[in-house]
């Protein structure tokens, strides 16, 4: 017999200078909380976390952000990144939101649908850690009112507690009290859209768009290769002709290296392929995020001279299978605008109900080995590996979280190729129930 799990949503508006957040247990009314983050201290986290993302700030060069993210930023030691955490989540959630969470852990775990809001939408939500020990009040009402002037807010400067960090957080992450997936908004899940589920896609074949070759494009070029020169005898590869050896796939190929790097994968191929009716697919390669207030604008890139834009999947009414993973740079930006119509909006409407995203960019296999000075492994192809496995599960949004706890738990043990930059990035949006 199923046991049935409990559903939290955690939900923040911006309103003016101020953001508002509501966390509910579904089906009891009485069990809902509520907060506001002033900006200043909004701004705060904000900076916090843009320390840490490998995407460029105000001045900097992508190879400046690069080297900030995998050297000398927050995502480069465990003690580092647990700091990070920590002041996310003293920030970000409530200390009644936490208690309502402890309240809620119980086995199977709960699952909370987070709804963000714009000025939120690259928060790893997971990742967030349970505080022991907060700022006294009186000092984040003094730091917010010093971040308030005549000309607007700034980034509130938190007088952080001095005590060692073991003794502000234990490190209980968010996603280890609960499974973290990602709602979409009212108007995309209430549309007139197609609906597909696993259950009736489940034995066909997997559609696997790997680092398809973008014209005119050099291997290490900004729009080259995001897995390398393809190697039958590195671990995706086995990985991928371990799942020939298992299921069918499309394209029909012989071994796996023919699915790298295609030349043949264009718009007009894509749409064929998805004509076959698959139970899944996965693309992993460029993204181009896009032009604030245009969220239709964000794109993806294959084997064609122009991108394949959010608004040209919903116009040429693409056929998409059930399960959809986009593993390109901040794929999963929907909720950075207003119209939240972006690649998962338009994956969901093509009839996906689960669609596996990034927040931000993630480092090419090339990139890590360049700028992560010297680490081992290969971090960009873990990604494509677990993400793939995972969408084989039943519940593949949850098994995209069990991935992201095991390698935050390497990463805790001292692994520095289990590198939070590309776990921390994976988010799960699901709709019809879906999990």
């Amino acid at each position: 017999m199923a046991v049935t799990r409990r559903t939290l949503v955690l939900r923040y508006a911006d309103v003016g200078i101020a953001t508002y957040g509501s966390l509910r247990v579904v089906g009891e009314p009485s069990r809902i909380v509520t907060w506001v983050l002033e900006e200043p201290l909004l701004l705060a986290a904000l900076a916090e976390l843009d320390a840490a993302i490998p995407e460029p700030g105000p001045g900097e060069s992508l190879t400046d952000a690069l080297t900030r993210a995998l050297a000398d930023g927050p995502f480069t030691t465990p003690a580092a990144e647990l700091e990070l955490a920590y002041r996310l989540g003293v920030l970000l959630l409530s200390e009644a939101a936490w208690k309502l969470l402890l309240d809620c852990v119980a086995t199977p775990r709960a699952v909370l649908f987070v709804a963000p809001s714009a000025r939120l939408a690259r928060v790893p939500w997971g990742l967030l850690a349970l505080p022991a020990l907060r700022p006294p009040p009186a000092d984040l009402v003094a730091a917010r009112a010093a971040a308030i002037t005549a000309e607007g807010s700034t980034a509130a400067a938190i007088p952080w507690p001095a005590e060692d960090i073991a003794l502000r957080t234990e490190g209980h992450r968010l996603m280890e009290l609960v499974d973290v997936l990602m709602t979409l908004p009212a108007n995309v899940v209430h549309s007139a859209r197609a609906r597909v589920s696993w259950s009736q896609r489940e034995g066909a074949p997997a559609l696997l768009v790997l680092d398809p070759r973008v014209p005119n494009q050099r291997a290490d070029s900004a729009l080259g290769s995001v897995l390398g020169r393809p190697d039958p005898d590195s671990s995706i590869a086995g990985h991928f002709q371990g799942v020939l050896g298992k299921q069918p796939v499309r394209p029909p190929v012989g071994t796996a290296v023919e699915l790298f790097r295609r030349a043949d994968a264009d718009r007009a191929w894509l749409a064929a392929e998805l004509s076959h009716g698959p139970s899944r697919m996965l693309f992993v390669g460029h993204a181009t995020a896009a032009d604030v207030g245009r969220a239709d604008q964000a794109a993806i890139h294959l084997a064609d001279e122009v991108a394949l834009t959010a608004v040209d999947v919903m116009a040429l009414r693409l056929e998409m299978p059930p399960r959809v993973a986009l593993l390109a740079c901040a794929s999963g930006g929907d909720y950075r605008f207003d119209e939240a119509t972006g690649l998962v909006a338009a994956v969901v409407l093509g009839g996906a109900e689960l669609v596996t995203a990034t927040l931000w960019t993630l480092p090419t296999t090339a990139g890590f080995t360049r700028f992560a000075h010297g680490a081992a492994g290969d971090p960009m192809a873990d990604v494509v590996m677990a993400v793939d496995d995972a969408h084989q599960a039943d519940d593949a949004g949850c098994a995209v979280n069990a991935w992201q706890r095991a390698q935050m738990r390497r990463w805790r043990a001292g692994d520095t190729a289990a590198s939070p930059v590309y776990w921390a990035a994976l988010v799960t949006f699901t709709v019809d129930g879906a999990r």
